[in-house]
């Protein structure tokens, strides 16, 4: 066990908040890059436990730490190239090169609603990933449970009116997106399924 001088455990604040943070990486710059990132922000807040004030809740602290720790990544040179070489070797999708359509598995139909899940996951993933780093960082903190929006407002630094106008903003936009790129159907069996527009032009939609 780690105790820091405030008398914080960090493997337990490792093990309430690894997963978490790890999934709202993934959201931010991508599963490939996510792993290393929260390791990274970890380390930070290792460091940073012994200094903090308590003045905020200790989860709205290491979402900051993350968030700066993503958006830090996110303008870095490097991740650019990596996300234009991406969408250059994978033209039309940015989901971090995965590309992945939607497969019947011979195990049966569970395997294959299984399949379609993922890529209404990956499919998504991918708009978001469109949007600029604001709206992209208010939505992944929004879908987040156990934060409200004055604690996304804390977390990013600005004011509460700011993060409702974004959020409406990145939804909007997100919804444009849906409609430019994506046609949503319900399967055989009623379950939301999209095709790529442009990709099963002979597929039938309801």
């Amino acid at each position: 066990m780690r105790m820091d001088k405030n008398g914080t455990d960090f493997d337990a604040v490792y093990d309430e908040f690894y997963t978490r943070i790890s999934r709202y990486l993934k959201q931010l710059v991508g599963e490939r890059e996510a792993e290393d990132l929260t390791q990274e922000v970890f380390i930070k807040v290792n460091k940073g436990l012994s200094d903090f004030k308590g003045q905020s809740k200790l989860s709205t602290w290491i979402y900051r730490v993350a968030t700066n720790t993503a958006l830090d990544r996110m303008r870095s040179s490097s991740f650019q190239r990596d996300r234009q070489r991406i969408r250059l070797e994978n033209p039309g999708d940015a989901s971090e090169g995965k590309g992945e359509d939607v497969c019947v598995d011979e195990k049966g139909l569970s395997a294959e609603r299984e399949a379609i899940r993922k890529e209404m996951t990956e499919c998504i993933r991918s708009f978001v990933g469109r949007l600029p780093e604001n709206y992209r960082t208010v939505l992944a903190l929004s879908e987040l449970k156990d934060l409200k929006n004055h604690e996304i407002a804390e977390i990013l630094g600005v004011s509460l009116d700011t993060v409702k106008i974004r959020l409406h903003r990145a939804r909007v936009r997100l919804k444009e997106e849906f409609e430019g790129g994506c046609s949503f159907y319900h399967d055989e069996d009623g379950q939301l399924a999209c095709d790529r527009k442009g990709r099963n032009p002979d597929k039938k939609q309801e």
